[in-house]
C-alpha cells in the first residue's frame, strides 16, 4: 500500500510537471489578455486618462496621465510648487524638469526614449507584440509567477513576471540609468481593477530605481476621451 502511495504521488508530480512545461509564452500572453479585458476590447480602447497621486519624498503629489494609443504619452506632476513633464511620442521624447535646470521643454536622450517608448501602447508589452518587433520568450516560473522577457526591436530588454492564478503582469524589472550610472529599475503593479469600458488598469504602482523609490495611486480612469495629438509637442523655445 505504501509502494502505491508513493507511485501515484510521482505519477502525480510528473503530470503536472508536463502541464507546466507544455505552457507556451504565447499560452500566458493569450491569457494575461484575456484577463485584461480581452483582445477585442483592448484593441478598442483608443485613449486613457488617469489621475492620481505620486506618493515621493514624504509628499502625495497630484499626477495626470494621458495616452493616446500608438501615439503619446504625457505624464504631469506637480511637486513643490513645480509642474515636471515627460512626454513619448511614436517618433520621441522629451521632458520639463526644473530640478535639471530651467522650466523649459529638453528633448529626452536616445537610450531614455527607446527605454520608454512602449508606454505609448495602451495594450501594453503583450498586445501586438510581434507586429511591434518585439520577442517574447518564457525563462520559466519564480514562486507563482510567470518570467516573461520581452526584447523590444530596439534591443531594450525586460522581464514581465504574470501571476500564474490572475495572469495579471505584477512586477516589471529592466535596467535603467541615473546620473549616468546604470541601475536595476523595478516596478511593481497591484490592485487591479475593471473600468466600466472593460478594460483592467493596476491602480497601484510602485517604482524601486535602488537609492529612489516612488508610488503611484490612481483614483480616476477614463477610456476613450477625447485627446487632441499636440499635446505630445515639444514646445518651442
Amino acid at each position: 500500500m505504501k509502494r502505491m502511495k508513493i507511485s501515484l504521488l510521482l505519477m502525480t508530480a510528473f503530470f503536472c510537471s508536463l502541464i507546466v512545461k507544455a505552457q507556451t509564452a504565447d499560452d500566458i500572453i493569450t491569457k494575461s489578455l484575456d484577463a485584461m479585458g480581452g483582445k477585442d476590447k483592448i484593441s478598442k480602447v483608443k485613449s486613457l486618462y488617469t489621475e492620481g497621486t505620486i506618493q515621493m519624498m514624504g509628499n502625495d503629489n497630484p499626477s495626470v496621465t494621458t495616452i493616446l494609443d500608438g501615439k503619446g504619452m504625457r505624464s504631469e506632476i506637480e511637486f513643490n510648487g513645480q509642474k515636471f513633464i515627460q512626454v513619448f511620442t511614436d517618433k520621441g521624447g522629451w521632458m520639463v524638469n526644473p530640478m535639471m535646470g530651467g522650466a523649459g521643454a529638453q528633448p529626452l536622450p536616445d537610450d531614455a526614449f527607446k527605454a520608454g517608448k512602449g508606454q505609448i501602447y495602451i495594450g501594453g508589452p503583450f498586445y501586438d507584440y510581434a507586429a511591434k518587433g518585439s520577442k517574447v520568450e518564457l525563462l520559466g516560473k519564480e514562486g507563482n509567477a510567470y518570467k516573461m522577457k520581452v526584447t523590444t526591436s530596439d534591443n531594450i530588454e525586460a522581464t514581465y513576471y504574470v501571476d500564474a492564478s490572475t495572469y495579471y503582469i505584477t512586477k516589471l524589472v529592466r535596467k535603467g540609468n541615473m546620473q549616468g550610472q546604470e541601475i536595476e529599475v523595478t516596478i511593481n503593479f497591484s490592485d487591479y481593477q475593471k473600468t466600466d469600458f472593460g478594460f483592467v488598469v493596476p491602480h497601484t504602482i510602485a517604482t524601486d530605481m535602488g537609492n529612489f523609490q516612488l508610488s503611484a495611486t490612481i483614483s480616476k480612469v477614463v477610456v476613450n476621451k477625447d485627446v487632441d495629438p499636440k499635446i505630445f509637442d515639444m514646445p518651442k523655445s
